[in-house]
């Protein structure tokens, strides 16, 4: 049986949430960026687009080509939360999901489309409940695998809904340009090229041998993509995590140790909060630097015991710096938690230990429940500023490292 995969892409996610939060950016070039004056467009509305702009662009050379145009800070919680949000209406058409963005996602529906009048009908519906309840719009494409699917919704952009079935795929293929299709990025495409394969019919005809040859291994990955066959299953649940991290650039180099610790706390607790929420201790803490040149450098110490605590990890965090003599002002941090176990439950046997624990909870619970940094250190107080965006690669479950600008 033939799988029915349904992908589901936002229509310039970031800029749509940013419109839809403030009527008067609704009909207007805009882009959204991360604060400070180091900063590139992370998402462009599709009012910019008609200029020219792209993601990546830097905001000097937007503005020549929209001078009109209006940048937005970027806003973590809006994004996460409305990501969250749109979890529940997939997990209504089937358990098996995949987030593979924070604005792109992966549906099985094979054993449960037909409980739902079909895989356009339950396409529609999911349109239909984004747009009504965040005022925002998203493309959706289906087809026999993710592949497929992803190029149902990349050729129907915006707002649209198309499926790709198995007996169409050839003749979507047949002349549809190389770098049009998932995974092939523009310098493959030019290898190919030069080849004399110009289109994905091309590439799916080429000789396995002649590939295998030339691209090693991927070889045959590659002509079976040029056919539209991608067996990938879809990635439901995460793996293990061999480590929690947070890193971040600045806006402004850092120079001064008190605002270098400062932000070493900050990404402590960032650390240290995930990593309580999802019941992981770990012994060892990385400390990650980059100068402003770009050269950049990690160190590690172990621990003598397992923690999840937000001054444990950044007091060895510090004593790293210590041992380090830098010798530039420092552009990125990082901090990481590694060698990790998953934390039992259980009564400590020391009340100060307790008491800790205690307050890192209802830490926690305050800043899961009103956002970011709603109660911080006291240390970090003068030097926070909520202000930042987060990477597109952001999940609304698991643990992985997100690496966020200031």
């Amino acid at each position: 049986m033939s799988r029915i995969i349904l992908c589901i892409d936002m229509d310039a996610f970031f800029a749509s949430v940013e419109q839809q939060s403030n009527p008067k950016l609704r009909g207007k070039p805009v882009a959204v960026i991360g604060s400070g004056n180091r900063t590139v467009i992370t998402t462009r509305s599709y009012e910019a687009r008609k200029f020219g702009v792209k993601t990546g662009m830097n905001i000097y050379e937007a503005k020549k080509l929209c001078p009109h145009i209006i940048f937005v800070t970027g806003n973590n919680e809006k994004y996460t939360h409305t990501c969250t949000e749109m979890q529940k209406i997939y997990l209504k058409y089937t358990p098996d999901v995949e987030i593979y963005s924070i604005d792109e996602s992966f549906l099985d529906v094979t054993t449960t489309h037909h409980l739902f009048g079909g895989p356009e009908a339950i396409g529609y519906a999911i349109k239909k409940q984004i747009k009504e309840k965040f005022g925002i719009n998203c493309t959706a494409g289906i087809g026999p695998n993710i592949l497929m699917a992803k190029l149902a919704s990349d050729i129907s952009k915006p707002d649209g809904l198309r499926w790709i079935k198995p007996e169409d795929i050839n003749n979507v293929l047949e002349d549809l340009p190389l770098k049009e299709l998932w995974g092939i990025g523009s310098g493959l495409s030019e290898k190919l090229n030069a080849l004399g394969i110009k289109t994905c019919g091309q590439l799916g005809r080429t000789p396995a041998s002649l590939l295998r040859n030339k691209f090693g291994i991927i070889g045959e990955h590659l002509k079976a993509m040029g056919m539209g066959l991608y067996n990938r299953p879809l990635y439901v649940h995460e793996q293990e995590p061999k480590s929690i991290g947070h890193s971040m650039t600045f806006p402004k180099d850092l120079a001064e140790r008190k605002e270098i610790e400062a932000e070493i706390l900050k990404l402590s607790e960032m650390v240290g909060r995930r990593a309580r929420h999802y019941k992981f201790k770990g012994r060892k803490v990385t400390l990650i630097v980059r100068y402003s040149d770009f050269k950049t450098f990690s160190r590690q110490t172990t621990l003598f015991n397992y923690t999840n605590h937000t001054h444990e990890i950044y007091k060895n965090a510090v004593s790293i710096l210590d041992s380090i003599s830098l010798t530039d002002k420092v552009r990125l941090l990082g901090v990481s938690l590694s060698a990790l176990i998953r934390e039992k439950d259980q009564m400590s046997l020391f009340k100060e230990i307790s008491k800790q624990k205690e307050l890192l909870k209802a830490m926690d619970s305050i800043n899961d429940r009103y956002g970011d940094f709603k109660i911080i250190w006291g240390s970090y107080l003068k030097q926070c500023e909520p202000s930042r965006v987060i990477s597109p690669a952001w999940k609304p479950s698991g643990i992985r490292h997100i690496n966020v600008k200031r």
